[in-house]
């Protein structure tokens, strides 16, 4: 498989290579590590899932491994409007939207394990 130049990828994934899944980690691998961002909002939920002070400095370290896509006006705008458009009929989340606006932003592909959340979103290339 030829190696993208940029891919954004999901929390989960973020969290599965954490907990050394083989099978993500094959998949990043042939992506190209070099070539995975992350989002602000990632690095947020990851945070979020921090179960004590003693866990926190090495998620850090893990999260620092991938360059940010920071959140821009845009990407915010985008976000907004993917909520008022799915928020009812997919049950959408503020967070994923963010992310899918991002990856939308960047023309970008998203690598995520919860396709669901983001198979709704019209031009989103998912890995």
């Amino acid at each position: 498989m030829a190696q993208i130049r940029m891919v954004i990828i999901d929390t989960n994934i973020v969290i599965e290579i954490f907990k050394n899944n083989n099978q993500v980690i094959h998949k990043c691998i042939e992506l190209g590590f070099d070539h995975l961002f992350v989002s602000d909002v990632t690095i947020g939920e990851f945070f979020a899932g921090t179960l004590n002070k003693n866990e926190l400095p090495k998620i850090k370290k893990h999260i620092e491994r991938f360059p940010v896509l920071h959140i821009n006006e845009d990407i915010s705008k985008a976000m907004t409007q993917l909520m008022e458009q799915f928020c009812l009929s997919h049950h959408s989340h503020v967070g994923d939207m963010i992310i899918a606006a991002t990856a939308l932003y960047y023309d970008i592909p998203l690598y995520t394990l919860n396709i669901k959340d983001f198979k709704h979103v019209p031009d989103l290339k998912l890995v």
